[in-house]
């Protein structure tokens, strides 16, 4: 009997307004070991928020979430009282699921060593010569060892983002999420960070991808969600939503996509 694979990321009912606007409403999605999803929609369909309120950068309004076995329930009116997830939740989640952002987020008055150690030596609390050492290997990964001593305002923009890529893998986690991850780039350095990210997935790393590359979602992920109005309309294989028209608005988002 095959033993029934337990998700590594698994998020149930994920629901957020702000103010009278209801952002996500009762989001659910699992992610098993290796599964990389691409997350697409239109502008203010809710992909973004909803990678936030993985990681509670944003805290939901109510849902729940399971990484690696460990349950948080999240209540936003609970949290502010001190009721919900507790700090240390928090914190293991955020080690757990790393996240990389649009805009890089480096640190300008560190460099890109240091950028790569700070969690791993100040959350983690792991030595000082473990962190360098896992920093340097995984800049030679993304193939800028040789920039190590460099600031941040010294690298292009897809140098800062494979420096974020690195920063996100020092942690460890079970998942790396990436929100456009690609779309503060110039489009000659777009390829780059994808070629990274690639290499990543075929490595068997968990990733949710919040993207409008479509030849990383068909090519690369074996999971594809469409969001439309804070709800998943549609998701599956990337065959299947790309080939036999899954919804009318999909195709209407694909088509202008080009």
């Amino acid at each position: 009997m095959t033993a029934i694979q337990q998700p590594v990321l698994a998020v149930q009912n994920i629901r957020k307004s702000f103010g009278d606007h209801a952002v996500l409403k009762s989001i659910s999605l699992s992610a098993n070991k290796g599964d990389v999803i691409s997350v697409l929609g239109a502008s203010g369909s809710g992909k973004s928020t909803f990678l936030r309120c993985i990681n509670l950068l944003e805290v939901p309004d109510a849902g729940e979430i399971q990484v690696a076995g460990e349950t948080i329930i999240v209540d936003a009116k609970a949290h502010r009282h001190g009721h919900s997830a507790s700090r240390r939740q928090i914190e293991q989640l955020r080690a757990r699921v790393a996240m990389v952002f649009q805009s890089f987020n480096l640190w300008s008055h560190r460099t890109v060593l240091e950028n790569v150690m700070e969690g791993p030596r100040y959350v983690l609390k792991r030595p000082l010569a473990e962190c360098k050492a896992q920093a340097e290997h995984l800049l030679n990964q993304v193939g800028l060892y040789a920039r190590k001593d460099y600031y941040p305002e010294q690298l292009s923009g897809g140098q800062q983002q494979r420096v974020a890529i690195a920063r996100a893998l020092a942690m460890d986690p079970e998942v790396i999420l990436f929100d456009e991850p690609t779309s503060a780039l110039d489009p000659e350095l777009v390829g780059e960070v994808l070629n990274v990210m690639r290499a990543l997935a075929d490595e068997g790393r968990t990733m949710l991808v919040v993207t409008h590359e479509m030849g990383f979602a068909r090519n690369v992920a074996n999971r594809v969600v469409f969001m439309h109005e804070g709800n998943i309309e549609c998701e599956g294989d990337p065959d299947t939503l790309f080939t036999r028209h899954a919804s009318p608005r999909f195709d209407q988002f694909i088509s202008r996509m080009g």
